[in-house]
């Protein structure tokens, strides 16, 4: 018989997870997770195992509190041009399988939601003019979580097809999101107060340059995650009087852009934070409107299992989901 205090485990699939979202919710939620007492211990540095063409990355933690505790798998064929997502959530008392989600659309949400979190924390203006930089995904839900979190001025988008450009402010429209095309990335660039760049170029060529950059501007940057991408040049890793990162360390080992501003000479490490110091107030963050601010992610467990913990928790109160039949139980290991 079924221990009645053992939650049961439930099955997201990405329409229910979709169902489940929210927003408003979810920047909440990422703000109490970051503003928490957080030690590194929690969230270790993410893992990789790389085949032949294959590769599996792991990113585990514990949320702050610990009410929950979790990982996300990717398993990806770059070859194949295909990848899956698995979120598995923990009970942080019982240690029961809470949930299992599909984490494609939270990837995009839970980066897209930190993302709007961090600009508004470093934003020079409430409502500032955006500059997207990308018609995909993360570049739509980008700019959803920003005018889902608060005002925003004139918005302009640049996409290398202009088809792409013309879905993208069609799509925007139908979210009653007026989003007009620019003809040139440094076009969008010049007329906006924060940018989004949510698309690296096919031959990881820098799609932002830093002599577009005037004081005031917030960047926000989320394509170069790997080694081997690139988004934006060295000089837009140098120009800005603060570099905020989302992990600190692999924001400055792993990824493409810092990895060749420091092959070029930029030293950041003086200038380089962590969100969380951002967010709990340990750090001021923007101290002047004329600062230049650069927001860089890799994505983190935290934004994954936090995200995951708030669409499991609607989805059970909406009666959203498949229960699983014969969930995995926690094992008593006193015995």
């Amino acid at each position: 018989m079924p221990d009645p205090q053992i939650p049961t485990t439930i099955l997201l699939s990405d329409a229910d997870v979709r169902t489940a979202f929210d927003w408003q919710a979810a920047v909440e939620a990422l703000r109490l997770a970051y503003a928490g007492d957080v030690s590194d211990a929690q969230f270790p540095p993410r893992t990789m195992a790389r085949g032949d063409g294959l590769w599996l990355r792991a990113l585990s933690g514990i949320m702050p509190g610990q009410a929950v505790l979790g990982a996300k798998l990717i398993a990806a064929s770059p070859r194949a041009q295909a990848a899956s997502y698995l979120i598995s959530l923990f009970d942080g008392q019982t240690m029961a399988l809470l949930a299992l989600l599909d984490g494609n659309a939270i990837t995009g949400f839970r980066t897209a939601a930190t993302s709007a979190l961090a600009a508004r924390q470093l934003s020079s203006v409430d409502a500032p003019n955006v500059a997207v930089i990308g018609s995909g995904f993360e570049a739509r839900a980008h700019l959803e979580a920003m005018a889902r979190s608060g005002p925003l001025g004139a918005i302009s988008v640049y996409s290398p097809r202009e088809t792409s450009r013309t879905a993208f402010c069609e799509a925007m429209a139908a979210e009653g999101i007026v989003v007009t095309a620019a003809d040139s990335a440094q076009a969008a660039v010049e007329v906006s107060d924060l940018i989004i760049c949510a698309a690296r170029s096919r031959d990881e060529t820098p799609t932002i340059l830093g002599r577009w950059l005037r004081p005031g501007m917030t960047v926000i940057s989320i394509g170069s995650t790997l080694p081997e991408q690139r988004e934006l040049d060295p000089e837009a890793i140098a120009r800005p009087d603060l570099i905020v990162a989302d992990m600190v360390e692999e924001v400055a080992h792993d990824t493409g852009d810092m990895i060749a501003a420091k092959d070029a000479g930029v030293i950041f490490a003086d200038r380089l934070v962590s969100l969380t110091d951002i967010v709990s107030g340990r750090h001021p963050g923007r101290t002047d409107a004329g600062q230049i601010i650069l927001y860089k992610s890799v994505g983190a467990a935290m934004q994954d299992l936090a995200v995951a913990h708030l669409c499991v928790e609607r989805a059970r109160a909406a009666d959203i989901g498949t229960v699983i039949a014969a969930p995995i139980l926690p094992v008593n290991k006193g015995k």
